[in-house]
């Protein structure tokens, strides 16, 4: 070996040739000239069968591998649901293959699941918790319907028709007043309702108490029983009969429809009428249809609780009540133009 030719080695003493010089780098050849694509060669034909011709009758048969599950009950191991048997088959019906049972349901288990953890007293205490804070509490209200003064011919006057209510969404207990009287005048009628209301359904109060009559003198009781509630197309009515504590027999109906015109201003048309079983002199009041009111009234409802209003109202005494006003140089109705205020809180 010649360490003198090795890169790196430089030896002392040795003098190292000097580099030989690099060869000029020769030209590039030209490229030829593009040649025509020669056909691919074809595959060449299969080697032929060295068994054809060849009797194999003789040879002995090669049997296959025998199944290593052959004759299990597969249908027993967790995970391996069985398919349909196919015809003919030994396998028993299982799954969906079984015809429909008619075995009873299991029995239900009572009470709360909850009551388990926690105990049914514990349980039932926050199940009346529940039920108070979603429709079971105590609310109140006082409405004012009718709060106006009325102008007519030769006669002015005031008059109002509100209510007051405390209970629940069932029962209820409710303070009805109403009245009229002439201006800078006394009363000419004033009464009083305490009843209990019991909701019917969802639409629907059946309302029972007593009724006294301030004015006219002399004052009267009646027992009272009655529906109010909303009726189709949104008609609210209500509906009673008055029974004195001498016998008489009165009975009142009133409706009234609010038709909303725009998002503030609504139109309410109002009928009210009483009807009497037979005369009552005393107090000014004849058998059949003793009087009727008709009036219409357009509300502004900028704010729902208290809503200014303005309209017409005709009122009017018949038969028998309307003479017992003429004997006591009373009027016996007309038309008034009228202007108050519904409010509640």
């Amino acid at each position: 070996m010649d360490h003198r030719m090795m890169p790196g080695m430089t030896m002392p003493g040795m003098t190292m040739p000097a580099p030989k010089a690099k060869p000029a780098a020769k030209a590039k050849p030209r490229r030829p000239a593009p040649q025509p694509r020669r056909a691919l060669p074809t595959r060449p034909a299969a080697a032929p069968d060295p068994h054809v011709g060849h009797d194999m009758s003789a040879m002995p048969e090669i049997a296959p591998a025998a199944d290593p599950h052959h004759g299990h009950d597969m249908s027993a191991m967790p995970g391996m649901a069985m398919g349909r048997a196919p015809q003919g088959g030994d396998a028993p019906a299982a799954g969906t293959d079984l015809p429909p049972g008619d075995a009873a349901a299991p029995p239900a288990q009572p009470g709360l699941l909850a009551e388990r953890v926690y105990g049914a007293a514990a349980m039932r205490e926050a199940d009346q918790a529940m039920r108070r804070e979603h429709g079971g509490m105590t609310f109140a209200q006082v409405i004012v319907n009718l709060a106006e003064y009325q102008a007519r011919r030769g006669r002015d006057g005031y008059r109002w028709d509100g209510e007051a209510w405390i209970g629940g969404d069932i029962d209820r207990l409710t303070i009805k007043t109403e009245g009229e009287g002439e201006a800078g005048g006394a009363l000419d009628t004033a009464e009083v309702q305490a009843l209990y209301s019991r909701a019917l359904d969802p639409y629907w109060n059946l309302q029972a108490g007593i009724r006294h009559d301030i004015r006219p003198g002399p004052s009267r009781s009646y027992a009272t029983i009655g529906v109010e509630g909303l009726a189709p197309y949104w008609f609210d009515v209500e509906a009673a009969v008055f029974l004195s504590d001498r016998g008489d027999a009165l009975a009142r109906v009133a409706a009234w429809y609010d038709q909303r015109i725009t998002q503030y201003w609504v139109l309410q048309p109002r009928l009210e009428a009483n009807v009497a079983a037979q005369d009552m002199p005393a107090q000014g009041i004849g058998s059949g249809l003793s009087d009727m009111e008709l009036g219409l009234r357009l509300r502004y409802e900028r704010v729902r609780e208290f809503a200014p209003y303005v309209g017409l109202s005709w009122d009017r005494r018949f038969g028998q009540t309307a003479d017992l006003a003429r004997d006591r140089e009373g009027g016996i109705g007309g038309i008034s133009v009228v202007a108050g205020v519904r409010t509640w809180f």
